[in-house]
């Protein structure tokens, strides 16, 4: 089985538990790891003969166009993480539309190839941000990523399907984040924190149990999350502090058992190979 690894490009400071800590204004005073670790992450993928996507950022892609032209030139799929990590239930349509639309174009200009795939922030695709998908596909994205069909306090569609499939009434396809049914339940088990506050015999399982349903799972990952210096940010609440930081210190020796222990490829890969695009 063929499985999709995917690489979300964004500096430590970015992610939603921060929003409320270091707003946008701060962050170009902010230090910066994001070039730093997924150089260390393109090593790695290398050393195993990995290929992989890599959903960037677009203000990182402004930034450090450096990085993102690397990934292109060392083999892996560049797709779009939006342009500046805000959720999609915080922009109306129309800025999402400028949002993405503005990722999407200037990432293209830095590796000069179109690109085809799409990532929302803190995966804020849900019922109540679903226009967000025909907005998608206007701005010429052949599938999206964004969907986790789980319950969870920020985002998740616990009842959307759980593998890749067209998205009805629309060309867009979507390749949801993989969980493991259990009792009626879908337990996330793909990557992020998951991954670090799980033993890895725990996430081994439950990723082998996919296989054996007969469908590719997606797994991911963020480059800070294997960097144990990554910095600590003072001001966040216990909950967000516990799944930010627990876990960083194995959490790259994890990775490096998975990519020995299952078979990956690009997004764009897995679902062409599967007669989705």
């Amino acid at each position: 089985m063929i499985n999709a690894l995917s690489i979300d490009v964004e500096e430590y400071y970015q992610i939603n538990a921060l929003s409320g800590v270091l707003d946008m204004g701060m962050w170009d005073s902010a230090p910066s790891t994001v070039e730093r670790n997924t150089s260390l992450v393109l090593d790695i993928l290398d050393s195993e003969d990995v290929k992989a996507t890599f959903f960037c950022l677009g203000w990182v892609a402004r930034r450090n166009a450096g990085i993102v032209r690397r990934i292109h030139d060392r083999g892996h799929e560049v797709a779009c993480h939006g342009y500046s990590h805000i959720l999609v239930n915080r922009q109306s349509p129309g800025e999402f539309e400028q949002d993405v639309k503005t990722a999407k174009s200037l990432i293209e200009d830095t590796i000069g190839e179109r690109v085809i795939g799409y990532r929302a922030p803190t995966y804020s695709i849900t019922r109540k941000t679903s226009w967000a998908i025909p907005i998608l596909e206007e701005a010429g994205f052949r599938y999206d990523s964004s969907i986790f069909p789980i319950y969870h306090d920020t985002y998740g569609i616990p009842e959307a399907p759980r593998f890749p499939h067209r998205i009805e009434g629309t060309s867009l396809v979507e390749f949801p984040m993989s969980t493991l049914r259990v009792c009626r339940m879908n337990l996330p088990v793909c990557g992020g924190g998951y991954f670090r506050l799980l033993p890895y015999t725990a996430t081994r399982f439950a990723l082998r149990s996919i296989e054996r349903s007969g469908m590719p799972f997606i797994f991911y990952l963020h480059p800070w999350e294997i960097d144990p210096d990554t910095p600590r940010v003072a001001g966040m609440q216990p909950l967000a502090r516990f799944r930010t930081y627990t876990g960083i210190p194995g959490a790259r020796a994890k990775f490096a058992l998975l990519l020995k222990d299952f078979a990956f490829a690009p997004v764009k890969d897995v679902l062409a190979g599967m007669g989705l695009l």
